[in-house]
């Protein structure tokens, strides 16, 4: 299997925040999680231990897969085209997207 560039990454999170369903922001993504809701977590790479360690402990409850993005939340927002950091954001549906097989490849 070949390894995802960096920009791939990029272009299927803009891509499913463009066509699909996508939660933006550590107490949304938490919540839906709880609910069984998502198909994939990502998280900024400079998220805050302790809502990160939230985010692992009820993935790992829901099973839900999650990537840690090597961005900041402040690049992870602005790949969302969004102008605000974003530190965590769940795919619920990935549209056009191809970025649930993101988890697979590394």
């Amino acid at each position: 299997m070949r390894r995802r560039s960096s920009m791939d990454i990029n272009r299927a999170i803009r891509v499913a925040v463009d066509t699909g369903n996508v939660v933006l922001g550590t107490k949304q993504a938490i919540k839906n999680i709880k609910h069984g809701e998502g198909q994939l977590v990502i998280v900024a790479d400079n998220c805050a231990k302790d809502v990160k360690e939230d985010i692992f402990y009820y993935t790992k409850l829901s099973e839900t897969p999650v990537y840690t993005h090597q961005a900041t939340s402040i690049e992870l927002g602005a790949i969302c085209g969004k102008p605000f950091p974003v530190s965590a954001l769940l795919v619920l549906e990935p549209g056009n997207s191809a970025i649930l097989n993101v988890n697979n490849e590394e």
